[in-house]
């Protein structure tokens, strides 16, 4: 592990350019339009979430999670790889990384079943389908695009240190750490650097809790670029906006269905692996 974030590969690989992310969507933004990709992506943050609370892992393997699944994402598009079986991947894989502890085969499996026929029913018509072996083949394509970069920095940290500075954790800490959550379910981690999405958040609390004035000298005398912290601000304020309109039960199941499914001719182990051609995995 690099002893700070600018030695890491999450510096040097994987801070992303807006006009990257975009090239690379353009295939989805052909069959599905920006808000409706925005939806998507946030219907599986929520997944991603719901099976991490079922499997009692910490936040931060749930933040690792979704961050692998949007690096997944910003490489390739949706109908590359089944978003229902790249979510529960990502929390597979990040378990391990975050060093919580391998989950069971068969926890995992029965706490994604759960989840889907007890939270989800309402966007997906059929059962979790997935075994095992299509999470292992998943995670080694998985593994594959990140070049095994499995390192990720969160802005959790340097956000405790900004309140601790601050003397001001007690009231703000609370409000910028659900913030801090809430920015998973955009892009911002794949663009900016933790500490700079961070300040963002803790700009947005202090705003919330009417303590702008206390703090505007502190975020003052900040050698950053407050110009990032800004866009950041921005992107996040847009999120919950677009999370104010969204009317996830009434829209995920008509979504769902436009997203283009992988060609199952294409998938050369379906048959090794005795799995109905309806169920892509993965493909390259």
């Amino acid at each position: 592990m690099a002893g700070n974030f600018w030695q890491s590969s999450h510096c040097k690989q994987w801070i992303l350019t807006q006009e990257a992310i975009y090239r690379e969507r353009h295939k989805d933004l052909q069959v599905i339009n920006e808000t409706e990709y925005q939806k998507i992506m946030l219907f599986f943050a929520n997944v991603i979430q719901a099976i991490g609370e079922q499997l009692k892992v910490r936040q931060q393997v749930i933040a690792t999670a979704t961050v692998y699944f949007k690096r997944f994402y910003s490489k390739h598009s949706l109908k590359s790889c089944d978003p229902l079986l790249l979510a529960p991947t990502c929390i597979f894989l990040a378990s391990k990384v975050e060093e919580f502890g391998p989950i069971s085969n068969s926890r995992l499996i029965t706490a994604v079943s759960n989840v889907i026929k007890g939270k989800f029913s309402y966007a997906f018509q059929h059962d979790f389908t997935y075994r095992i072996n299509h999470v292992w083949e998943c995670e080694f394509y998985l593994l594959e695009l990140m070049d095994c970069c499995l390192v990720v920095y969160h802005p959790y940290r340097p956000l405790v240190q900004y309140c601790n500075d601050m003397g001001r954790s007690d009231s703000l800490l609370p409000v910028a750490w659900k913030i801090a959550n809430d920015s998973y379910r955009t892009d911002v981690i794949l663009l900016y650097p933790p500490f700079q999405i961070a300040l963002a958040c803790l700009h947005m609390a202090c705003v919330i809790q009417n303590q702008e004035g206390q703090t505007k000298q502190w975020f003052a005398e900040l050698n950053v670029d407050m110009d990032k912290v800004i866009e950041i601000t921005r992107t996040i304020l847009k999120l919950y906006d677009l999370w104010k309109g969204f009317d996830e039960k009434g829209e995920m199941n008509i979504l769902l269905k436009k997203i283009p499914k992988a060609n199952p001719s294409s998938q050369q182990r379906d048959d090794k692996m005795d799995r109905p051609a309806s169920t892509p995995i993965c493909g390259k």
